[in-house]
């Protein structure tokens, strides 16, 4: 019986997946197993699996896409180990990260559920590396109310969890859009204290196809967390950040009734910024004026910008 399982959802990202298990078979701590659940992807997932053979990788692959939540609830499924860890398929681990969480999840107290890393954000453009940052962990202990205001664990490739955690509060939440994971710390916290290790374990891919970059999807996932949590789980300026792109994005499909909607939700959330104004004005001319405004806008900037560089 391995010591740690963990579950590696992924869908048509057969290049990165191989950098992913790579990680994990390169780990100093070595009692795991890999259970790889492959979202009906129709690329060469399954090639890159067998030609990283080890007995310890499981392959699942689910005849339909089941969307993140259903593949991570299949991979949970069939675990066996008393830990349960995460890795998606655009990320990776530090050698030492399975080593270091499982010492530390040993030396705390039955009642801590949850371990978590600092991560590296690496960010990439058209697959080349641009730049990277360092996220540090902060919390700890009982964070139910922290992780109310805030997401403060962030990805699941940094946590590492009891295998109680899920006998207490189950799988991930099939309706929930996006941010299912973020439910699924706020669960667990509501019964268990949460640790972390300072040291970044995690390599973070940011990168033009990841779900996060669907403005859409994020914005539905906030009306999910919301409608069952209540609204103040979501800070005013997580709101921000998501209606005033959410209304351009519609605006430019030509969506203009509901990008107005969402315009006028990011000036209520957001009342000084005046860029709203203008363009919730402009929705309401219509498709081809509202394409207009932004040719126009865009042209200024840009000559604004060459005057104050010159």
């Amino acid at each position: 019986m391995p010591k740690v399982s963990i579950v590696i959802p992924t869908y048509n990202r057969a290049w990165l997946l191989r950098k992913a298990i790579s990680s994990v078979l390169n780990q100093t701590y070595q009692d795991f197993e890999i259970i790889v659940v492959d979202d009906a992807s129709n690329d060469n997932t399954i090639d890159v699996v067998r030609a990283l053979y080890d007995k310890r990788i499981k392959y699942i692959k689910n005849e339909y896409k089941k969307g993140e939540a259903g593949a991570r609830n299949t991979g949970i499924l069939n675990t066996n180990g008393q830990y349960i860890a995460f890795l998606d398929d655009d990320d990776e681990w530090l050698p030492k990260k399975l080593e270091l969480q499982v010492k530390k999840i040993e030396n705390s107290p039955q009642k801590t559920g949850l371990i978590y890393t600092s991560i590296i954000r690496y960010y990439y453009k058209e697959n080349k590396l641009i730049k990277k940052h360092q996220s540090i962990t902060l919390h700890k202990g009982e964070t139910y109310y922290i992780l109310m205001k805030q997401n403060i664990i962030g990805t699941p490739s940094c946590v590492l969890i009891r295998r109680e955690c899920i006998k207490k509060i189950g799988l991930f939440d099939i309706t929930i859009a996006y941010g299912l994971d973020y439910d699924y710390w706020i669960r667990i916290s509501k019964h268990f204290d949460i640790e972390y290790l300072t040291e970044p374990l995690v390599k973070y891919r940011i990168h033009e196809n990841r779900l996060s970059n669907n403005i859409e999807l994020r914005a539905q996932g906030a009306r999910d967390l919301a409608k069952k949590y209540g609204k103040q789980i979501i800070a005013n300026n997580y709101w921000r950040s998501i209606y005033f792109p959410l209304g351009i994005e519609l605006c430019n499909k030509g969506e203009m009734i509901e990008g107005a909607k969402a315009l006028l939700r990011s000036i209520r959330h957001y009342p000084t910024r005046k860029i709203s104004y203008y363009y919730f004005a402009m929705s309401l001319f219509g498709f081809r004026n509202f394409k207009r405004a932004m040719v126009l806008e865009d042209k200024l900037r840009s000559y604004f910008h060459s005057i104050l560089n010159r």
